[in-house]
């Protein structure tokens, strides 16, 4: 690890990872944080600490929420963060951060079906972001779809249900 095994920072904030089934009409509802269980059933070694931020689906941010997003980064002594977050609105987040993420190195992730469920990405996207903030360089990235992408280069594929290099 590129910093001897420093703590890494889980933000939590939403989204589909999180979601889970609200009522008999099949409606859905922010939930608890899936990561602390994602990373438990993992059995994650590294030392790490989980903070949520906010319960909201993405497409329900608004500036106020990217602003607390940003301080959340700036203000921890994390070196190395990972935030899960809703994909309909991840780059944009991610985008906002600016001058917050200087010299971190700060990995967004999420799921397109909630972690609840049998069939959904959110472990792999977790674990692969997990990973990516132990070795890449300071910079905000986007791990999604099996794939690392700096921030300004992501775009979610509404049709196919991915995320593409931009």
């Amino acid at each position: 690890m590129a910093d001897g095994g420093a703590k890494i920072l889980v933000l939590t904030t939403g989204g589909t990872i999180d979601k889970s089934y609200f009522d008999a009409l099949s409606d859905y509802k922010t939930g608890d944080p899936q990561a602390p269980r994602l990373l438990e059933i993992a059995r994650v070694a590294c030392p790490y600490e989980v903070r949520e931020l906010m319960r909201k689906d993405s497409l329900d941010l608004d500036d106020a929420d990217r602003a607390a997003i940003a301080a959340a980064v700036a203000e921890s002594d994390a070196g190395r963060i990972v935030i899960t977050h809703g994909s309909d609105t991840m780059t944009q987040s991610a985008l906002a951060l600016g001058e917050a993420a200087a010299g971190k190195t700060v990995v967004f992730t999420g799921a397109m079906a909630p972690a609840r469920f049998a069939e959904t990405d959110a472990p792999f996207n977790l674990g692969m972001a997990f990973a990516a903030a132990q070795v890449a360089p300071p910079g905000v990235y986007i791990a999604m779809s099996g794939t690392l992408f700096p921030a300004d280069r992501a775009a979610k594929d509404r049709a196919r249900g991915v995320f593409v290099g931009k």
